[in-house]
């Protein structure tokens, strides 16, 4: 997790989020963001 940049963080929580992939998956990139104090703005239709 550590060799991701943050943008690539950023870019694979949101492609999981829009797979609706696994929930612990979803989980642990959102922990990696917390620990990197990283945010992302839901988008809304």
């Amino acid at each position: 997790m550590e060799m991701l940049s943050d943008q690539l963080l950023i870019r694979s929580f949101q492609k999981a989020a829009e797979l609706q992939l696994h929930s612990d998956f979803v989980r642990l990139l959102t922990q990696e963001m917390k620990r990197r104090n990283l945010f992302v703005l839901s988008k809304e239709s």
